[in-house]
């Protein structure tokens, strides 16, 4: 069985007096890199016992693509960093060599990365361990932005680290940016693009920011509202996102999916597994896999606790410590359809019909009709347009309920 791997490292560097960043809903603890080596080493060994201990479980002889997200897992540093891919290239599983980097089909390997932690041995390591692809957190370059969401580093450090990246990945560094954040203007995110394209990045993602109320930002806006904390919301907010695509754009990137950008043939190959609905395996605290059975056109997903000490203390095999999530046919069906939609090219139709022995058409008739007077879809086909992007959820409503 094919199925990529997606690593989550739960640990952020303690800034800015302790803590994650204010807006951040993804699992992740702060630890001192210089006190918890024990923590940090133990959690690499595990770790890759739980990588092959799916391997084998699953019956995985080739591996793709890899993402190791997080948390920061530049926060690991370069030995850590170092031994966890060495440790992935030793895998006796991979029959294929996935992790082979001497010719132009080599596999995707990506790493995300902070700047402030995104020093040259860090990225060293990375390139010496096969890692082709970096995804370095930038949001923004504006201070006044990134203090008020106590985002870690500035903004000298910021260009330093990202000229580094820029020249240890030429053609693989890509980066993220987010608009609405507070005391952000459109001449602000301008100036933020500007800084950002001049390091050439092959890829960027324009994530509008999402205030979870259960983040340290959510619970701020709850206490003393968006006005006070100078964040901007609904027409000015979206209209940042707006112009973001815009200039984006105008560089030479194309939008490929709702929040990414590439320029050509340096789309994120891992992301698009995802979009598609195709293996993979998750490993590490909060990490989810999802295992499809095509013939039967019905899935399972591995999800586990969000909780370090509960990981580390499993019982091997570690999978057996996931809850397991029964995806039906007609669950896989809507997810097919919600992700696939949210690319330029659409879900597809082949797979689609592969899996569920009838076509998106004979799935939402009545919807597809309806948005298509909406122009909603590319000419000629079901490919969502530029502008149909925009009215995703709303199309999505009336094709759960068509479905239903």
């Amino acid at each position: 069985m094919t199925a990529s791997l997606y690593v989550h490292i739960p640990f952020c560097v303690a800034n800015n007096g302790g803590g994650v960043c204010d807006y951040c809903d993804f699992f992740s603890v702060a630890v001192d890199t210089k006190k918890d080596t024990a923590l940090l080493d133990s959690f690499i060994e595990i770790l890759l016992n739980d990588i092959e201990e799916q391997i084998a479980f699953f019956n995985v002889d080739y591996i793709p693509t890899v993402y190791i997200g997080g948390g920061t897992p530049s926060a690991l540093g370069a030995k850590r960093i170092e031994r966890l891919l060495s440790g992935l290239q030793k895998l006796s599983h991979f029959r294929k060599a996935p992790f082979e980097m001497s010719n132009e089909k080599s596999n995707e390997i990506t790493i995300e990365a902070n700047p402030e932690s995104a020093d040259e041995p860090f990225l060293q390591a990375c390139v010496s361990g096969g890692v082709n692809r970096i995804s370095m957190g930038v949001q923004s370059f504006h201070e006044p932005s990134r203090q008020a969401v106590r985002r870690a580093g500035g903004r000298d450090l910021l260009e330093q680290r990202l000229a580094l990246a820029a020249d240890y990945f030429p053609g693989g560094l890509s980066a993220d940016l987010i608009t609405g954040l507070p005391f952000q203007t459109v001449s602000v995110l301008a100036q933020d693009i500007e800084r950002l394209l001049a390091f050439r990045p092959a890829h960027v993602s324009l994530y509008s920011l999402t205030v979870d109320p259960e983040t340290a930002l959510g619970r701020k806006v709850s206490r003393l509202g968006a006005v006070k904390l100078s964040l901007p919301e609904g027409d000015e907010a979206d209209s940042l996102w707006l112009a973001g695509r815009e200039l984006l754009e105008k560089a030479g990137l194309i939008q490929y999916e709702v929040s990414n950008f590439s320029l050509p043939d340096k789309t994120c190959v891992h992301n698009q597994r995802y979009w598609r609905m195709e293996n993979w395996l998750g490993a590490g605290p909060a990490a989810s896999g999802t295992i499809i059975d095509d013939e039967a056109g019905i899935g399972r997903r591995f999800t586990y606790p969000r909780d370090v000490n509960a990981y580390l203390a499993a019982a091997a095999p570690r999978i057996h410590s996931a809850a397991v999530e029964e995806i039906s046919r007609a669950g896989l069906i809507r997810e097919s359809l919600l992700m696939g939609f949210r690319c330029r090219g659409g879900p597809d139709p082949e797979l689609f019909k592969r899996r569920f022995g009838k076509s998106i058409e004979d799935c939402i008739p009545q919807t597809i009709e309806r948005w298509r007077g909406r122009n909603f879809f590319e000419h000629g086909g079901l490919p969502p347009s530029r502008e149909g992007l925009l009215f995703l959820n709303a199309f999505l409503r009336d094709a759960f309920n068509e479905l239903d």
